[in-house]
């Protein structure tokens, strides 16, 4: 996956897992410039707005974690914060 842009492979692995009716990954990076984690050419901070079927019956935390379990090796590598807003469809 590394030929991709971070942002790209959070898309891609969010769509195949959780098929959302709604997705948006945003690079914003660019705000946290000189913060802890902030590489020069961005890709470590992000926001994610997704709505998916699969959310359903599940809380705001467990929603989180299949989240980050997804994005688990992102997470450990090039992204340094993620801002999730997950909601059931």
């Amino acid at each position: 996956m590394t030929s991709t842009t971070v942002a790209a492979q959070i898309t891609t692995l969010l769509q195949a897992e959780f098929t959302p009716d709604y997705l948006d990954v945003r690079d914003v990076s660019a705000g946290h410039a000189g913060h802890v984690g902030a590489r020069p050419g961005g890709e470590t901070h992000f926001e994610v707005a997704i709505t998916s079927a699969k959310f359903a019956g599940m809380s705001r935390v467990q929603r989180h974690r299949a989240i980050n379990h997804v994005l688990a090796e992102l997470l450990a590598g090039p992204i340094h914060a993620l801002q999730i807003d997950a909601q059931a469809g």
